[in-house]
């Protein structure tokens, strides 16, 4: 990455250095950015100088204690959209920053490496919370012990094929209201609620990357479907747009059984006792024979 030969340029006292900074969306679009005057690229990024975009002092320590900072910058068509903020698409997006001696990009150094926290906008202008690598310490980790399956359908702890034969449905958006409510004037061949607790992807238009959750999956008595989100979407959806409808799975045993044929794969822990079972005592109006206990 040429770190040593930035590290002896900077010993030299005359220096040609700027930062620039990388942002990944969960959506694959990557956008560069530099304050420096002039734009460059490398890693097959373009860094560009026209976007008004900075960043405050990077804090930085040892140990596991959350390094931090802030990008400010202007809103625009050309780089960031409010369009795109309300949308969400850059919640959550990976950054990556370096110290570049611009006069060489080769000699550079990457200082920070998060994602994007809050991120707040008005009169035109907005401003990201940078969160480094040690946020991640601060989420739950390891299973919980309970009755429904602690894994995501799909994942690798799941280990079932949405791509299976009747378990997804591709089909261009027909009736939407507010962003939320999806009517299909025929879907026949999946039983009603099938997609309750799954996801809907948008895969074109002007929301295309975006997703929800299914709140609400029903067969209508026309032949129709209604399928209705927890939240709207940030984004228009228009009569035409490809939509995926995902097949829901609400974490229950017999639910992972009987409707994905997955349950050696079922990561919960279904014969857990109750508190009933728990709470439950030898009574002298029952037989005692070392069998089990029913109350």
């Amino acid at each position: 990455m040429g770190s040593a030969e930035l590290y002896a340029h900077l010993a030299t006292g005359t220096t040609t250095v700027c930062r620039a900074w990388a942002v990944r969306r969960s959506d694959g679009v990557v956008l560069g950015f530099t304050d420096h005057d002039r734009g460059f690229s490398f890693d097959g990024i373009t860094f560009k100088a026209d976007t008004g975009m900075t960043a405050r002092a990077l804090q930085q320590s040892t140990g596991l204690s959350v390094d931090n900072s802030q990008a400010m910058g202007a809103l625009s068509d050309a780089a960031i959209r409010e369009a795109d903020i309300l949308a969400g698409r850059y919640d959550g997006a990976e950054v990556t920053a370096w110290l570049v001696n611009w006069a060489d990009v080769g000699q550079r150094v990457m200082q920070f490496r998060g994602s994007l926290g809050e991120i707040t906008w008005a009169g035109g202008a907005f401003e990201a919370e940078l969160r480094g690598l040690a946020e991640v310490l601060n989420q739950v980790q390891g299973r919980v012990y309970h009755r429904n399956c602690g894994a995501l359908l799909g994942d690798a702890g799941c280990g079932f094929d949405l791509e299976t034969p009747g378990y997804v449905m591709e089909r261009a958006a027909e009736d939407v209201a507010g962003r939320q409510v999806f009517r299909f004037a025929a879907a026949g061949g999946f039983e009603d609620r099938w997609f309750e607790r799954g996801r809907l992807l948008v895969q074109s238009g002007a929301a295309a990357g975006l997703l929800g959750l299914v709140k609400r999956d029903r067969r209508l008595a026309n032949g129709g479907r209604e399928v209705e989100l927890w939240e709207r979407l940030g984004a228009d959806v228009a009569p035409g747009d490809l939509l995926r409808l995902e097949a829901g799975c609400d974490k229950r045993a017999v639910t992972c059984r009987a409707k994905f044929n997955n349950f050696l794969n079922f990561r919960g822990f279904p014969h857990i006792p109750g508190e009933d079972w728990l709470a439950s005592f030898p009574s002298s109006g029952t037989v005692n024979d070392g069998g089990s206990l029913k109350g």
